[in-house]
């Protein structure tokens, strides 16, 4: 059992840090009608009554939010950071000062703590884990495997997560149901494509006082998370660079118009970098060799082993912070290779990150809301194993949405659904 503390019991001024991180979390609030919508449903039906849900996320004022509305709901929550450098500790502390939410979250910790929070998450015995980066699960199948018979299923938020999920369940390793939100449209085609863009560039503008007009930008990864980091680029009239490994998306960056090429010779001309791939070793020292002083090195993927950091020390002669966030390394040439935020998560691990806006998590959350609901009403349905989110909980989300900012679709005539869902209908 973790002897790891709340952080309730970690800050000096609790109560002042406790005010400042409800205040963020009431803005945030005002601008997320879906889960304000899914607060009175669940104020009111307490459809996760009796459950203990298990969270390692980024903790900040739109995670707080969530994490609020499933305790509204009737659950007991626990919740630790997914990132040492993305928990905002006062918005960690507003949620320990909620009788029913634990949060073991705190900015800046060190890897043995890190784990020593997931492992005090996991002493509540979660009937339900809610993950991004999936290390919860991960801990809980390694070193709790005890809990999983009690475990109803989980919901997982990132990229990254699902590709580990999905192999763990191809090595039959997996051993209860987990949604893959990411994977949903209402998350991956705006969380990904527009939070993962708008707030990365902004976060690197922010942190830098540098704009990207007539820089080449070198996007590496072409996936969603690439896709909206070379458009809101190119949209700031920079010159975009696309690196891949799979050709077909190779071949679709390429017919949008941007230039596609392998990294190391993107790195001979980039003046940006920032890897959206979910892999490791995208910029080595083959690449670092060739770049040129000054560029900007930058991980818009969840882990921090996009930029291979240890080769570009091996091969710094001095290292220094040029500015709050900014880490310069400085060859034997004087050529300057500058990392934001340890070459970690960028829009969240930066000194004045704020993630992602506000109203796209409101999306991704409340999808993470009704995943939560769907498996505490129907998990027996589920085998163990990554299943996609149903088309129902994401449509239902949808239309809170546009419900929200007042916009009327139209629905299919009865003519029209029986034409769509015949096969005997032709010319």
């Amino acid at each position: 059992m973790s002897t790891y503390p709340p952080i309730g019991e970690q800050l000096d001024d609790f109560e002042s840090a406790r005010e400042e991180g409800r205040r963020k979390m009431d803005w945030a609030l005002q601008h997320m009608p879906i889960l304000r919508e899914l607060r009175e449903q669940f104020r009111e039906s307490k459809p996760l009554a009796g459950q203990t849900i298990g969270m390692a996320m980024h903790v900040e004022a739109k995670t707080a939010n969530l994490v609020e509305l499933l305790a509204l709901g009737g659950a007991e929550v626990a919740i630790t950071g997914c990132n040492p450098l993305s928990t905002h500790d006062d918005v960690s502390a507003a949620l320990d000062a909620n009788d029913d939410i634990t949060s073991y979250a705190k900015r800046g910790v060190g890897e043995d703590d890190y784990y020593a929070a997931i492992e005090s998450v996991v002493d509540h015995e979660p009937t339900i884990t809610v993950d991004d980066g999936m290390d919860m699960v991960y801990a809980i199948h390694e070193d709790y495997p005890e809990l999983i018979d009690t475990i109803v299923g989980g919901a997982e938020e990132t990229t990254t997560g699902v590709h580990r999920l999905r192999a763990m369940d191809d090595d039959g390793e997996l051993r209860y149901p987990v949604f893959a939100v990411n994977d949903t449209p209402m998350k991956r085609l705006f969380d990904n494509v527009h939070g993962t863009g708008e707030s990365s560039l902004a976060t690197i503008a922010m942190t830098t006082n540098l704009s990207y007009a007539g820089k080449n930008v070198v996007v590496a990864g072409y996936g969603y998370c690439g896709k909206g980091v070379a458009k809101k680029a190119a949209g700031q009239n920079a010159n975009v660079i696309v690196t891949e490994v799979e050709p077909r998306r190779a071949l679709e960056a390429h017919m949008e118009g941007y230039d596609v090429m392998p990294m190391n010779e993107a790195a001979e001309i980039g003046d940006v970098f920032v890897t959206t791939t979910g892999n490791r070793d995208v910029i080595t020292r083959e690449d670092f060799e060739v770049m040129d002083d000054g560029v900007l090195l930058a991980n818009a993927g969840h882990f921090d082993v996009e930029i291979d950091l240890d080769a570009l020390s091996d091969l710094a002669v001095d290292e220094y912070e040029a500015r709050d966030g900014v880490r310069a390394y400085e060859m034997a040439d004087g050529r300057r290779l500058n990392v934001i935020a340890e070459g970690r998560l960028v829009n969240l691990a930066s000194p004045i990150a704020l993630g992602h806006p506000v109203e796209v998590m409101d999306q991704s959350f409340g999808i993470q809301a009704v995943c939560v609901r769907e498996l505490v009403e129907h998990g027996e349905e589920y085998d163990a194993g990554v299943h996609d989110v149903p088309d129902d909980l994401d449509r239902e989300v949808a239309e809170i949405k546009l419900d929200a900012e007042g916009v009327d679709i139209d629905s299919l005539t009865e003519t029209q659904a029986e034409y769509m869902d015949s096969w005997s209908h032709g010319t």
